[in-house]
């Protein structure tokens, strides 16, 4: 693969990485506490719904990216030769991206009905079942980028 190539393919994965992890920490620690501090509950959960879903629609593309770019990366050397840190990053990545796919399409729709039903409950308990889920993924994710560092540094 020509260098230029492999850069292309780097810079694209990690562009992505930035906007699947650093979404993740600014919805978590900026965008959520600000809204429960500021809105009430009718508001916010409908606000909350209408943030992620815009959110998720760019983590949807990113997320296609990071696997399609760590796929080329992965094959380019071949999955016998690969470092285990470079089988760890994707393994992690095939299941981040599996607990994203169960929140946008499983849990995120679950919470649109339950604003649209203006049914409060139901879409906060549904909106913290989101919350855990992106905190899994969080810390997946800062894990994955702890192997990449430590792979690249040693």
């Amino acid at each position: 693969m020509p260098p230029t190539l492999q850069a292309l393919l780097l810079f694209v994965h990690l562009v992505g990485v930035v906007v699947w992890v650093g979404g993740m920490v600014f919805a978590h620690f900026v965008l959520r506490p600000t809204a429960v501090e500021r809105l009430p509950a009718p508001v916010r959960l409908p606000f909350m719904a209408a943030a992620l879903g815009r959110f998720f629609r760019l983590v949807a593309v990113a997320v296609g990216a990071i696997l399609a770019t760590g796929l080329a990366l992965l094959l380019r050397v071949g999955f016998a030769q690969a470092p285990l840190a470079w089988h760890l990053m994707f393994a992690s990545g095939l299941v981040m991206a599996a607990v994203f796919t169960w929140i946008y399409a499983v849990q995120h729709p679950r919470l649109r009905q339950a604003v649209a039903a203006a049914d409060g409950p139901a879409a906060a308990a549904t909106l913290d079942r989101i919350r855990r889920l992106v905190v899994f993924n969080l810390g997946l994710g800062l894990l994955t980028i702890a192997v990449s560092v430590s792979i690249r540094a040693g």
